[in-house]
């Protein structure tokens, strides 16, 4: 969902951008519950292999690697941005100081572990507090909406405010990582229960259902019971809570289709994930050299040319990742040759 997603809304001429045509529409949606579906799980998967390591009381070097996954986040999704061909050729600003994905989610995890240490590792108290967080995120979108911070440093300033032109911010993204940790606290306490995965199923799709076309009265319910004015503003732009919605049925229907999934390539694939991340934002966006595909077919792409060419960047990105032990010898002896070449250039 990514890669393809990535390609096409880059490569796809304006023309075609047609909000009456069905077919977009529907890539359009679907789309839009990638990132979702991405922090969701990444919460998920933290969380669960922390509780985890917590029960077998070895959660000690589970917290440090989540710190130093957190940092490593952090550094890379900054040194995806920084544009050193422009650098080198004395042009500076400070938009590699916006936040995307990747130092989101990195923030996140520090923020988890900080959390999990706070309420000394006691698991129900976390569980409680991550859907805290996670609920009053959502709701309270409307108040960090539009939010600008003017007098605040630009460095901090773009972790909350897409003013400067942050892809991601951590309101509400964070939202999403919580909701995932709680749901691996329940996965985790429920797991060795007579019918859990049938359970989990029905639940996850049930609740997703209900989070999806229910979850807009179920806040102006809220405004009704309460008079707070908040839940009104929240309905009024819901989408948050009818992405998460969406977020639940997938897993649903993943979970159901588990034993259909468990193929060596899809868990190669699913584990080199960031990897991936990496590469194709070097492919697309030209990190580093400042050259990608972007600056060749950027808006100039009918749809069969860019769904051809999302399905061939899909491949293509994957198959360098999976065989990055071959590629990476012929990468330095390419990087090697053309810095000989640029220092006899400049002698």
């Amino acid at each position: 969902m990514m890669l393809q997603g990535h390609f096409i809304s880059t490569m796809l001429h304006p023309n075609y951008r047609n909000p009456g045509n069905t077919a977009y529409n529907i890539w359009l949606y679907f789309r839009g519950n990638t990132a979702p579906l991405f922090f969701t799980i990444s919460g998920l998967i933290f969380v669960y292999l922390l509780v985890k390591a917590n029960d077998r009381g070895n959660d000690n070097p589970r917290i440090k690697k989540g710190i130093k996954r957190g940092l490593e986040l952090l550094a890379i999704g900054y040194l995806l941005r920084m544009p050193f061909w422009y650098w080198f050729q004395g042009h500076f600003d400070t938009y590699f100081l916006v936040i995307d994905v990747l130092q989101c989610i990195g923030l996140s995890l520090i923020l988890i572990v900080l959390l999990y240490v706070l309420v000394q590792k006691n698991r129900r108290m976390l569980s409680l507090l991550l859907l805290i967080i996670g609920c009053g995120i959502f709701i309270a979108e409307p108040l960090y909406r539009n939010l600008t911070l003017e007098h605040t440093p630009e460095f901090l300033a773009n972790y909350v405010s897409k003013q400067n032109g942050s892809v991601f911010t951590m309101v509400p993204w964070f939202g999403f990582m919580a909701f995932g940790g709680f749901i691996a606290t329940l996965f985790y306490k429920y797991a060795d229960k007579p019918k859990f995965k049938l359970g989990s199923i029905l639940l996850f799709i049930g609740s997703g259902l209900i989070l999806t076309f229910f979850s807009t009265r179920i806040l102006l319910l809220l405004r009704d019971m309460t008079g707070i004015e908040l839940f009104n503003a929240s309905a009024n732009y819901n989408y948050l809570f009818l992405r998460l919605g969406n977020v639940l049925i997938a897993f649903g229907i993943f979970y159901a289709l588990e034993r259909f999934l468990k193929h060596a390539l899809i868990n190669k694939i699913g584990t080199n994930t960031l990897s991936i991340y990496v590469v194709h934002f070097i492919i697309i966006y030209g990190s580093f050299i400042g050259i990608g595909l972007r600056h060749f077919y950027a808006d100039n792409l009918t749809p069969w040319q860019a769904i051809i060419g999302a399905v061939l960047f899909m491949a293509i990105t994957c198959a360098i990742v999976l065989n990055l032990d071959r590629v990476k010898p012929l990468f330095l002896q390419w990087n090697g040759k053309l810095m000989k070449l640029v220092s006899r250039s400049s002698v």
